[in-house]
Formats: structure tokens, sequence, C-alpha cells
């Protein structure tokens, strides 16, 4: 029985979009309600070599697109990285939930076998599709995902576990 990539991928992408984009309005309230900058949220980082929140959704967009991308042998679509605001975040992540939603399901399913390659503009790396899932594509997304979150939180954002599920079931 071939493993069901897209149900390793997709819906955990989707979820993650889902409190994402919950906790980035949670962001913009807690701003507004105290006088903060957004600004000063869409910037902040977690140690001064670390990218700042608007980069991390947008590495947690690449991570899911291209993971997607790269399974089903599609074009994913081009994102120039100039959300400077809630709202264009908010699209941003609107945009890969819609492209997520419009790759099918048996162009993943299967491919656990098929290769895959990661170019970087100083090298490449060569994965099997369900060694690229399970020991990048995912945890790639997390990292991102985990980090957002994290920023947030430090900057007194009032989030909770829960914020960071998306909700049980």
């Amino acid at each position: 029985m071939a493993t069901e990539l897209y149900d390793l991928t997709v819906p955990a992408f989707l979820r993650g979009f889902k409190a994402m984009a919950a906790f980035l309005e949670k962001a913009r309230a807690h701003a507004d309600e105290h006088g903060v900058a957004h600004e000063d949220l869409l910037t902040a980082r977690l140690y001064e070599d670390m990218a700042p929140l608007a980069s991390q959704i947008q590495r947690a967009s690449d991570a899911a697109k291209f993971a997607a991308s790269r399974l089903a042998g599609v074009e994913a679509p081009a994102m120039p990285d100039t959300e400077a605001s809630f709202d264009e975040l908010q699209a941003r992540i609107a945009a890969t939930v819609d492209f997520l939603n419009s790759v099918p399901r048996e162009s993943i399913d299967g491919r656990e076998d098929a290769d895959v390659e990661l170019k970087t503009p100083s090298r490449s790396f060569q994965f099997r599709g369900r060694g690229y899932v399970l020991g990048f594509a995912l945890p790639n997304f997390y990292f991102h995902l985990t980090t957002a979150y994290a920023i947030l939180r430090h900057k007194g954002v009032p989030l909770g576990k829960m914020d960071y599920l998306g909700g049980i079931g």
C-alpha cells in the first residue's frame, strides 16, 4: 500500500495556516488594543540573526507550496516576499491555501519513491518523496510556524497552545 503523502502534507499545511491566520488576527487586535505599531510586531525577531515575523510567514508559505509543487510536479505560484502588513500576510496565507487546495490528491499520493530535488543558491539536495516530506518539508514548515508563534508570544500577544494547534478535530 502506498504512503498517502497527501494526507501527511496538505491537511497539515492547511491546519497550520488556519492557526497562523488566527494568531495573526490576535496579534493585530493586541497591537491595536495596546497601541503597539503593527510594524513593531511584523519586524520582531526572537534573536538578531533570525528572520522577522513577516519572513517567518513567507517561509512557511514557501515550505508548503514548494512541498506540494515538488511532490505533484506542478508549478508553484510566484510570491515575491513583499508583504509588510497583516492584510498582506493574510493574503499570502490565503493564496497559499488556494494553491494547496488546487493540487489534486492523486498527483501526490504514491510518490513516496519519487525523486525530489531541492535547489538552493549554493547547492542542491536529493530526496525520495517520503524522506523529503518527513525529513525536510514538514519539519521546515513547523519550524517557521513555531517561530512565528514564538515571536508573537515573546511580544506579549495572548496566545496559547490551542491557538498554535488550531483546534482539535
